[in-house]
């Protein structure tokens, strides 16, 4: 199996969708040698948005930078959201406009700037039913003072006739609906927007390896100076040195801690949010976010041609890998979701999968869907730096903040920079992430275009490509122009093509079927993840049954 690493001169950035010549693919053993060999400046232990942001910043900065997780990129948590770059509308609430106002500048900076290709606007609507827990009145202010804190870049946030909503939603209940206010918000797949920013980190120059558990943590005079390995692909055991590690590994965070120091408290609690994913049964031109109670909404977005319903918030105890949808949660999102949507819609046939997810929160007493959706920063004993929590939408601003944390701790353990590097704060502001582009131009290309000889590339496998790769959609389409058998569908019922596995495998470090399936494409979200396919994908993946 391969790799992916970088191979420029250190100090050389490629553009961004530079061709696949730029890049070679490395085995994972001559990557575990490369992240023996050397000594780095910084390892990040945990391949979610948070470590992987950070590891992007430092590697652009300049750092040598090394990246491991013991599953696969953004395999828990950060591919377990709502899928929402979002201001939160509930914040208002509790009078937190400072924050809502720099959501909508992150929210807005990565969906216009850093990757137009990868998010796409979304209208909300908000129900305001009779007897509910918020007035019509209340929930019109909400919604323009809302898009105020955004400069208005969405449209005015207004009220709607429920007449004009059931057209546009035709799923809509009805039935006691007084009015529906309206703003607007920014949608992605969270699991793409992960492995581009990978990307983005090793064309900095970073080195990563995913299915890499540490089983223990090096020390030099009591300080942890690296860690200690397995791959769990075929159980080779190696290590890392680094001048300063991060522990970036989510709900595992506190695990980490007591490696460093078995003494050591919890920092952290936990809270489950589960989500299902349905057949639609009429088209959907807006997302519906329907309020529960005075502080919890639930969401019915359109998103990947399914409807995704959601979320629970409930606090977790045990072990973060047995997190499961139970029954009493598909029939909460069923129950809350009737609320505004139409019985059709919901019925259990239509579920094509689910997935549940952990949120970080601050440790305390209180009610999870209460707490403060902040970034928990924490140094142990042996130096160790420990961070987890914060929102999707700010996963740059994160991994700036523990950039500045980094280079302002005591001691300065990240040592003096390399020459031709610069501090973080010096960096440009919105660095785009690889394949920027305009996604319809993209798709216009890829149906013009190819992949040639043979059929034009059809619509939603174009459109498809446009929205999860951007210009990268081409290194796509010529794969499949090279090889008919590429061309064709993984299955009928869904956009991608099997050129999209051999490029996972070639160049998104995919090693298993569910890395494919589940995080590089959407076959398992919509239930088309078979037998006979997941076979397919690991023979493609040089993996034979």
């Amino acid at each position: 199996m391969t790799t992916l690493q970088s191979v420029p001169a250190v100090g050389t950035h490629p553009a961004p969708g530079s061709p696949l010549s730029s890049f070679k693919a490395v085995s994972r053993a001559e990557t575990r040698e490369q992240l023996s060999k050397a000594t780095y400046d910084l390892l990040v232990i945990g391949g979610g948005i948070l470590g992987i942001s950070t590891a992007w910043h430092a590697a652009q900065a300049g750092l040598r930078v090394a990246l491991v997780d013991a599953g696969d990129f953004a395999g828990a948590t950060s591919s377990a959201s709502s899928k929402l770059l979002h201001g939160g509308l509930r914040y208002l609430q509790t009078g937190a406009v400072k924050l809502v106002a720099e959501n909508h500048f992150e929210r807005r900076a990565v969906s216009r700037q850093v990757a137009p290709h990868l998010a796409n606007p979304l209208t909300f609507y908000l129900p305001v039913y009779k007897g509910g827990p918020h007035g019509a009145a209340k929930l019109g202010a909400g919604v323009f003072a809302y898009s105020a804190l955004s400069a208005f870049g969405d449209g005015v946030g207004h009220l709607l006739s429920p007449a004009k909503a059931s057209a546009d939603v035709p799923e809509l209940r009805t039935d006691n609906l007084k009015a529906v206010a309206v703003y607007g918000d920014d949608q992605m797949n969270d699991a793409r927007m992960a492995l581009m920013t990978v990307r983005a980190a090793v064309e900095a120059g970073a080195v990563v390896l995913n299915h890499a558990e540490v089983t223990g943590l090096r020390f030099t005079k009591g300080r942890v100076t690296g860690a200690e390995l397995k791959d769990r692909l075929d159980g080779e055991e190696f290590g890392v040195d680094a001048r300063l590690v991060l522990n970036a590994t989510g709900p595992w965070v506190d695990h980490l801690r007591k490696m460093e120091d078995p003494a050591s408290a919890p920092s952290i609690r936990l809270s489950k949010g589960a989500h299902l994913v349905l057949k639609r049964t009429s088209p959907w031109k807006a997302a519906l976010a329907t309020p529960i109670d005075k502080y919890r909404i639930t969401f019915a977005l359109p998103w990947e041609d399914m409807l995704l319903l959601g979320t629970t918030d409930e606090e977790f105890e045990g072990d973060p890998a047995d997190v499961k949808v139970t029954e009493a949660d598909t029939a909460q999102i069923l129950d809350e979701a009737a609320f505004s949507i139409r019985d059709q819609q919901l019925s259990r046939d239509l579920i094509t999968y689910s997935f549940a997810g952990l949120r970080v929160l601050p440790g305390g007493p209180g009610d999870t869907s209460k707490a403060k959706r902040e970034t928990v920063v924490t140094e142990g004993r042996g130096g160790m730096l420990s961070v987890a929590g914060g929102k999707w939408t700010t996963f740059r601003h994160i991994g700036r903040t523990v950039m500045k944390k980094l280079e302002q701790l005591p001691g300065h353990p990240l040592g003096t920079y390399a020459e031709g590097s610069v501090p973080i704060s010096q960096l440009p502001g919105k660095m785009p992430l690889p394949g920027i582009a305009n996604p319809r131009a993209v798709a216009h290309r890829l149906m013009v275009d190819g992949p040639a000889p043979g059929p034009r590339m059809a619509a939603d496998t174009a459109r498809h490509l446009a929205t999860h790769y951007g210009s990268l959609s081409f290194d796509i389409a010529r794969l499949a122009s090279e090889d008919a058998a590429l061309a064709e569908r993984i299955h009928p019922d869904a956009p991608e093509i099997w050129a999209q596995v051999a490029y996972a495998r070639d160049h998104e470090w995919a090693e298993t079927a569910d890395d494919v399936l589940r995080r590089r494409t959407t076959l398992t979200i919509r239930g088309l993840a078979t037998d006979e396919i997941r076979g397919k994908v690991d023979d493609l993946l040089g993996k034979k049954n």
